[in-house]
């Protein structure tokens, strides 16, 4: 995201803020540090005076559903420390989440944001909490501040329903034809009497989500789920031997449900690392963002460095398989070794990392 202005700054952010289904969206526990401020794209527009050309009525699916996912992280606004103030690795990371039908129509769709970052001084010093929880957009509801400090009518979660809402019943292309104008806000004048704030980012999110859906077991009439758990715990200060490390965990789920069943699952995990010296100097290129592990493939290393037979993400589908048709009881009933891997002869044949994760983002979806 692209850094208010600091008379903004001044104007709009007079306090300091930080960084899945009710009304279609689920968030996990996360953490987030409290120097986040709203970005200008986040500073209401006003609407536009037209409307986009009406989209194809779809008829609403029956049958098999995919289900989609798509992390995309933004690390370009990371900086260094100088005389006037502390570095910062700044995380800036969008969530979506989709069914779509055989004809590629989007019959649900859920939207998540967090903005995390780890402050350090001109000595590569850490000055942020690390271990405060990281919440997400959507967790931290009105104290994300839209309607405190932008005078916005909505709150960034509403904006964010709103556009997921306007993306049911379309295709990709639809939503981006209708959705989008050439600045990234809303082009379509309903849209935009709600969401006021840059939404490109997001539509990105939806098509990404989209591109990778698959076919997993979801049918029309099942209730779609989004966990997100993060971290910024496995930060480590810079050493005379190494730099520092700024890191956020992310594990996150798509997930659908019919009742208390799971009917299908996806699940990827990000990593995204900043490195920074004992000057407070970003030295990693923050020019592109981090890869997930489902994007990484084997380039993740489980199998050329750790000698396992299946890779990170050969796993995790590996688990999403397993728990498809258990309830979320049944899922925290899965016996574990003293690793906290799978007791179980059949889910061990093809998980053998720690599933403790995995489990918490089914629980945190189906509380």
């Amino acid at each position: 995201m692209k850094k208010i202005a600091l008379f903004l700054i001044a104007a709009l952010l007079l306090g300091a803020l930080t960084g899945c289904a009710g009304t279609t969206v689920v968030v996990g526990n996360c953490t987030c540090p409290t120097d986040a401020h709203l970005a200008a794209s986040e500073v209401p527009t006003a609407a536009p005076t037209e409307t986009a050309a009406p989209a194809e009525t779809h008829t609403p699916a029956s049958g098999a559903l995919k289900t989609g996912l798509a992390i995309i992280t933004d690390l370009t606004d990371c900086t260094n420390a100088s005389e006037g103030g502390d570095g910062q690795a700044k995380f800036d990371v969008n969530f979506a989440a989709v069914t779509l039908d055989e004809n590629g129509v989007i019959q649900s769709c859920l939207i998540d944001s967090l903005g995390a970052s780890v402050t350090f001084d001109g000595s590569g010093a850490i000055t942020s909490d690390i271990t405060a929880p990281v919440l997400t957009k959507n967790e931290l509801g009105e104290a994300y501040g839209m309607k405190a400090y932008a005078g916005s009518q909505y709150e960034w979660n509403e904006q964010a329903a709103a556009v997921a809402q306007f993306a049911v019943g379309k295709t990709v292309e639809e939503l981006k034809t209708m959705a989008v104008d050439e600045t990234g806000h809303a082009a379509d004048a309903d849209l935009a009497t709600t969401a006021t704030i840059y939404i490109g980012g997001y539509v990105s999110a939806i098509e990404k989500a989209a591109a990778n859906a698959q076919n997993l077991g979801a049918s029309a009439g099942d209730t779609l789920k989004l966990a997100i758990i993060p971290s910024l715990g496995s930060t480590t200060a810079p050493t005379e031997e190494k730099d520092g490390t700024a890191q956020l965990d992310c594990n996150v789920a798509a997930i659908t449900v019919n009742g208390d069943t799971i009917t299908s699952c996806l699940i990827d995990s990000l990593q995204a690392k900043v490195n920074f010296d004992s000057a407070g100097a970003v030295t990693s290129d923050t020019s592109s963002g981090a890869q997930t592990k489902n994007e990484l493939g084997e380039a993740y290393g489980m199998k050329a460095y750790a000698g396992s037979q299946y890779e990170w993400n050969e796993q995790a589908a590996n688990f999403a398989s397993y728990v498809t048709g258990k309830t979320a009881g049944q899922v925290a009933d899965i016996a574990v070794n003293e690793k906290n891997a799978p007791a179980d002869a059949d889910l061990a044949a093809g998980v053998t990392i720690s599933i403790g994760g995995f489990q918490a983002l089914i629980a945190k979806a189906l509380s």
